[in-house]
């Protein structure tokens, strides 16, 4: 795509600081750097999110995360731990529609970088849960 941002990254076409490339997929550094080492991941090949992903790339991508996650930890022992974050859709805060990963490497509870998982466990009885599980399964494809 000529004009996705990260298309123009993977082609050298926008400076960029490159963690790692391969034939398939680059990782480099986040210009925002939530938290210092905060990295993307994405496929070389033009793909909005996660719902445009066959096994194979998949397979490709998702292989490479924990090579690179360990390189980032292993650089800076005040590294505590890590979160691996992949938006996919407006509504789920993706904000360039070309498939990433960010890798975030956490030092402190305290730093800029926050998610917040709500509690609606009291507002399902196991028949709903069930019910959206086989809503699912039912799509799954073989």
């Amino acid at each position: 795509m000529d004009d996705c941002i990260f298309c123009k990254i993977v082609r050298n076409e926008i400076p960029n600081t490159v963690v790692y490339e391969d034939d398939d997929v680059k990782a480099f550094l986040d210009i925002t750097q939530v938290t210092p080492g905060h990295t993307l991941l994405v496929p070389k090949k033009h793909v909005a999110d996660i719902f445009e992903y066959d096994a194979d790339l998949a397979a490709t991508v998702f292989s490479r995360i924990p090579k690179i996650t360990k390189a980032i930890k292993a650089s800076n022992p005040a590294i505590q731990g890590m979160n691996i974050c992949n938006n996919n859709g407006a509504v789920a805060y993706q904000s360039v529609f070309h498939s990433h990963i960010h890798l975030i490497p956490r030092y402190t509870a305290d730093d800029s970088f926050a998610m917040q998982f709500g509690d609606n466990s009291a507002d399902y009885t196991a028949d709903q849960l069930q019910a959206i599980a086989d809503g699912i399964h039912a799509q799954l494809e073989d």
